[in-house]
C-alpha cells in the first residue's frame, strides 16, 4: 500500500492577485492507495479501454486512476486537483515496483502473443488457476507473478530441456547483465 500526502499550501490566484488555501486541503490530506486488480477494473469500466498498455495516458486518466486506487474513505474529490508532479512520480514508482522477491528467467520466444490484457482476462486467469478472489486486492505485480508461477508450474510437465546453445546464450545474457549492473569488464 502507498501512503500519499497532499500537503496544505497556499496558491496564487492571478485573476484576483491574492493567495488562498483551497478548502479541500485546508490541512494535509493522507491518501492510502493500492495498485490492484480492483483498481484497474474500476478504471477500465469508466474509460472502456485496457489499462495495461504502453499507450500514454492523459493527465485526466492518470488522476482518475489515482482515484480508483484510493482506499481512504470520504475523500473530497477536489483533493485530486492538487496532486503534484512529485505525487504522480511516487504513484508511478509504486505501480512499477515488483513487490516480490520472485524473479523469472526469460526464454526468448519467437511467437509474440498480442492478446490485450484486461481486468476480465486477469480474473479469468485467477479462476483458471483457482487463485482466491481475495488476491484481487493484492498489488497487481504480485498477483501477476503468482499467475505466471501457476502457468509455469502447470506447464512444467510439458517443458522441453534447453539445448547446449540455449544454455550458452542464456549464460552470455546473464553475464552481460551482471557486468552492466556491476559496471565491470569481466
Amino acid at each position: 500500500m502507498l501512503e500519499l500526502t497532499i500537503e496544505s499550501r497556499e496558491y496564487y490566484d492571478e485573476k484576483t492577485n491574492t493567495f488562498f488555501t483551497p478548502d479541500a486541503i485546508k490541512k494535509d490530506v493522507k491518501l492510502r492507495l493500492e495498485h490492484s486488480l480492483v483498481s484497474i477494473s474500476k478504471w477500465e469500466s469508466k474509460w472502456k479501454k485496457p489499462f495495461l498498455t504502453k499507450d500514454d495516458k492523459s493527465y485526466e486518466e492518470i488522476v482518475d486512476y489515482v482515484k480508483c486506487m484510493t482506499l481512504t474513505q470520504n475523500v473530497n474529490p477536489e483533493v485530486y486537483k492538487y496532486l503534484t508532479v512529485g505525487n504522480i512520480q511516487k504513484v508511478n514508482s509504486y505501480i512499477e515496483d515488483s513487490m516480490s522477491a520472485t524473479t523469472f528467467y526469460e526464454v526468448k520466444q519467437y511467437a509474440k502473443n498480442n492478446e490485450q490484457v484486461t481486468s476480465e482476462l486477469i480474473y479469468y486467469w485467477m479462476i483458471a488457476f483457482n487463485i482466491p478472489m481475495e488476491c484481487q486486492k493484492w498489488h497487481l505485480n504480485r498477483l501477476m507473478n503468482l499467475i505466471r508461477i501457476c502457468s509455469i508450474k502447470n506447464a512444467s510437465g510439458s517443458s522441453k530441456k534447453m539445448s547446449k546453445q540455449e544454455i550458452l546464450a542464456r549464460n552470455r545474457e546473464l553475464n552481460a547483465s551482471r557486468r552492466a549492473k556491476l559496471n565491470t569488464k569481466g
